[in-house]
């Protein structure tokens, strides 16, 4: 009788083992701030009920998500800086680019300001007033979309950022704003994540409102042409899922009850 007790429970471990191994699984490389802001936690429990599908994501700086769709290692790519989307999806990395969302970015720094920057609308005069007072700015120096847009904000301001107030931190968003709440600097960031983060530290929005600050994203599938082993078929069923009415939903609705307005407003959907 133990014997078959013993070959019961063996038969039953493989089939569950076979089970888990048979379950769909979808690969998204993304920026960190759909991660950091808990975006993420929201839309993907959801598609998973729905697609019997895990969802695995790696959240990086968006060019080192490119970097990810580029080689292959991931289903789908879903980040926020557009021209380096377009150059992804005109090299054949990628196919099937559409909009998901958006929100802006802003300045946030300490409440002293020592910058004077507060009330800023445009944010070229606000990054041109920091480097002139050589107040501490916190930059992710990761080639994500927003540190690609940091750049792009500082060759308008006429500004080489050099000197002991600027300073890389090579990391995420998350991680870059609780550097700069430690060393009282300040930084650029999407709302979303300063948002979910803001109860964490004592950094306070002082510029906002510039369209240079206009931050969209974008979700692209890895083109199935050039990597056969991608889930195709399932990184279309998630890109057609959060461009829908159900996904933009979520969308629109995080962030509301915690915060009085969401992280991100959807735009697959007018």
């Amino acid at each position: 009788m133990r014997r078959y007790v013993i070959l019961f429970l063996s038969m039953t471990l493989v089939l569950c083992a076979v089970s888990v191994s048979a379950q769909e699984r979808l690969k998204i490389s993304s920026t960190t701030s759909t991660d950091n802001s808990g975006l993420f936690g929201a839309l993907n429990p959801a598609f998973e009920k729905r697609f019997h599908c895990r969802v695995d994501v790696i959240a990086v700086g968006t060019g080192k998500a490119l970097k990810i769709g580029a080689a292959g290692d991931v289903d789908v790519v879903f980040v926020h800086a557009r021209a380096a989307e377009d150059k992804f999806i005109a090299d054949g990395f990628g196919v099937n680019r559409r909009d998901v969302m958006y929100n802006d970015f802003i300045i946030i720094g300490p409440k002293e300001d020592p910058a004077g920057i507060r009330g800023f609308k445009n944010a070229k005069k606000a990054f041109a007033a920091i480097a002139g007072k050589g107040a501490h700015f916190i930059s992710r120096g990761d080639d994500s979309g927003t540190h690609k847009k940091e750049k792009l904000l500082w060759k308008k301001a006429g500004v080489i950022p050099t000197g002991k107030w600027y300073a890389e931190a090579g990391q995420g968003m998350g991680a870059v704003i609780q550097i700069a709440n430690e060393k009282k600097a300040y930084a650029l960031t999407d709302r979303g994540t300063y948002l979910a983060y803001s109860e964490k530290v004592d950094l306070v929005i002082l510029c906002e409102g510039d369209k240079d600050l206009f931050n969209p994203y974008g979700i692209m599938a890895v083109n199935p042409a050039k990597f056969p082993n991608a889930n195709y078929i399932m990184a279309m069923a998630y890109i057609g899922w959060v461009t829908s009415q159900e996904g933009q939903a979520i969308i629109k609705g995080f962030g509301v009850e915690k915060f009085g307005q969401p992280l991100f407003i959807p735009q697959a959907i007018p």
